[in-house]
C-alpha cells in the first residue's frame, strides 16, 4: 500500500499539465510523498512488524489520541526499517516512524513529543486542508499559464511582450510555490501548539518534545542561516524553538520525568532494535559484558541467536525468563529463535506461553500458527488453520500468514480451501494477476454463495491495475 502510495504521486505529476505538474512536484516532494529510504523508492517502504514495539507506541499514543479527540480513528503506528530520525503522516489513518527515531530517542517523552506532533497534524486535517489549498493553486497557476501565453500570443512575436509573458508564468509559478510552503510552514507551527496542548492535557512534559527538536534545530543551524526562509517547508529552526519554549517551559509539567517502569521499557525497546539491527560488533561496544542490565542482556542474547550459537542464545533467554516470567516477549523470542533455527516442534511451547501473556498477541499468533505447520505434523493442521484464521481476521494484509493457512489446508487435503488461502496470499502480495487465477480455481471447489466462493469471487473480478500511459 504505501508502495501505491509513491506510485500515486508519481503517475500524478506525470499526467499533470506543465503548470500543475510543477505543483504537483513541489507537493510530492514537501508533503504527500515525504522523504523516504533507498528501499522504498525502489520496492515500498521497508516495514517491520514487532508485537512488543507496537504495543509500547500504542500505550504512548492512546492518550494522546484521546485527547485529541481521535480514538474512534484506529490510527496505526507503522514502523520503517530506517536508521534516519523522521516521521511523518501521509493520510489520517496511520502515523509512519522509523526505527531511528525510536533508538535515538532516549527517552519515552521524547518520542512521545514527536508522535504529539504528528498527531496534531491528524487533529487539524491538516493533510485534507493541503489538498484544498494545493487544488486552489492549481487553478491560480493554471489562470496565471493562461494570461502568459495570451500575452505572448498578443505581442505577435515581440521579444518584450515574449518575455512579459514567460515572466508571468514564472511569477505565478513562483508565487504558487511559495504559497504552499507558507501554508506548510503554518501547519507546522500549528502542530508544535497542538502537540504541547495534548501533552499537558495528558499530565506529561513537553521537555522531550523541545529537546528533540532543540538537536534538529542545532544540527541545522549553520545551513539555516544562508536559507530563504520563505522557500522553507518548515518554520526557520531558531524561530520554531524561540516560540516552542514560550508555550512549552509555561507547562506545570516541564519538569515532570517518565515513571521508571516506561523508562525500562523504553528501554528494552531500543536494546530489542539493536539486537536485531545492528552488527554483533556494534551491540558488543553499546551493551558490553560488564553491562548486566536486562536491555544489555536483551540486546545480546538477540544478537547471539541472530549471529552466532543458537543453544548459547536460548540460555542467554532463560535467564531473561528467570527474572521476568510473566514477559511475553522473552517467551516469544525463544520461540521465534526455535523456529527459524528450525526447531519447530520446541517453539511451540514458549509461543503458546507468550500468546496467554500478551495483551494484543496477534502477530504472536501468526508465528505459533507457521511453527505449527512447520513441523509438517497432519496433527497440528486444524490448530494451526484455527489459529491463523482468528489472528487473519485481525490482520488481513498477511500474506506470509495467508502461505501458511494455505499449506495447513494442503495438508488436510482441504484443496479448495488452500486455493483460496494462496489466493488471498498472492492478493495481499499486490500480484493481482496470480489471485486472480487461484481464485478462480478455488471458486470451481467451492460451494456457490458460501463465504469462500464469495471472497474468491470479489478476487476474480479485481481488476488488473495498468500504469497510465507518459504524456507526449
Amino acid at each position: 500500500m504505501e508502495h501505491e502510495l509513491r506510485k500515486r504521486c508519481i503517475s500524478r505529476t506525470m499526467r499533470a499539465k506543465p503548470v500543475s505538474r510543477f505543483i504537483a512536484a513541489a507537493v510530492a516532494m514537501v508533503m504527500a510523498c515525504p522523504p523516504m529510504p533507498a528501499k522504498a523508492q525502489r520496492g515500498g517502504l521497508p516495514l517491520i512488524r514487532d508485537a512488543e514495539i507496537e504495543q509500547l507506541l500504542r500505550e504512548y499514543t492512546q492518550p494522546i489520541f484521546r485527547t485529541a479527540g481521535l480514538t474512534g480513528a484506529n490510527i496505526r503506528i507503522v514502523l520503517i526499517n530506517d536508521k534516519s530520525f523522521n516521521a511523518f503522516v501521509v493520510d489520517g489513518r496511520r502515523i509512519f516512524v522509523n526505527t531511528g527515531a525510536l533508538s535515538e530517542s532516549t527517552t519515552p517523552n521524547q518520542i512521545i513529543g514527536v508522535l504529539a506532533h504528528e498527531t496534531g497534524h491528524i487533529a487539524g486535517r491538516h493533510l485534507s486542508r493541503l489538498r484544498e489549498e494545493l487544488a486552489r493553486l492549481q487553478t491560480a497557476a493554471l489562470i496565471g499559464m493562461l494570461l502568459g501565453a495570451a500575452a505572448m500570443a498578443a505581442g505577435g512575436g515581440s521579444s518584450g511582450a515574449g518575455q512579459a509573458g514567460a515572466a508571468m508564468i514564472t511569477g505565478t509559478q513562483q508565487f504558487a510555490t511559495r504559497s504552499l510552503l507558507s501554508y506548510q510552514r503554518a501547519h507546522e507551527e500549528q502542530a508544535d501548539r497542538a502537540a504541547v496542548k495534548f501533552l499537558a492535557a495528558t499530565g506529561q512534559s513537553a521537555k522531550g518534545m523541545y529537546e528533540t527538536f532543540k538537536r534538529f534545530a542545532d544540527q541545522s543551524m549553520f545551513t539555516a542561516r544562508y536559507a530563504d526562509p520563505y522557500a522553507q517547508s518548515h518554520p526557520m529552526p531558531t524561530e520554531r524553538i524561540a516560540a516552542l519554549t514560550e508555550i512549552a517551559r509555561s507547562s506545570p509539567n516541564w519538569e515532570k520525568k517518565d515513571s521508571p517502569e516506561l523508562q525500562a521499557r523504553h528501554d528494552m525497546m531500543r536494546a530489542k532494535l539493536a539486537g536485531f539491527m545492528e552488527s554483533p560488533q556494534t551491540v558488543a561496544r553499546r551493551y558490553p559484558l560488564s553491562d548486566t542490565s536486562l536491555p544489555a542482556r536483551y540486546a545480546r542474547a538477540i544478537s547471539t541467536y541472530r549471529h552466532s550459537d543458537l543453544r548459547a542464545a536460548i540460555a542467554q533467554i532463560d535467564s531473561l525468563i528467570a527474572v521476568q516470567p510473566n514477559n511475553p516477549y522473552f517467551y516469544e523470542l525463544k520461540g521465534q529463535a526455535l523456529l527459524e533455527g528450525s526447531r519447530a516442534a520446541e517453539a511451540i511451547a514458549p509461543l503458546r506461553r507468550a500468546v496467554q501473556l500478551a495483551p494484543q498477541p496477534t502477530l504472536i499468533q501468526l508465528m505459533l500458527g507457521q511453527a505449527l505447520v512447520a513441523t509438517n505434523d497432519p496433527r497440528h493442521s486444524e490448530e494451526a488453520i484455527t489459529i491463523l484464521r482468528n489472528a487473519l481476521a485481525r490482520e488481513p494484509d498477511a500474506p506470509q500468514a495467508y502461505q501458511q493457512l494455505a499449506m495447513a489446508y494442503g495438508r488436510k487435503g482441504d484443496v479448495a480451501q488452500a486455493d483460496l488461502a494462496s489466493a488471498q496470499a498472492a492478493f495481499a502480495r499486490g500480484d493481482i494477476k496470480t489471485a486472480r487465477e487461484l481464485a478462480a480455481r478455488a471458486k470451481t471447489r467451492l460451494q456457490v454463495g458460501s463465504p469462500g466462493w464469495v471472497r474468491a469471487d470479489d478476487i476474480v473480478a479485481t481488476k488488473i491495475p495498468t500504469l497510465p500511459n507518459r504524456p507526449n
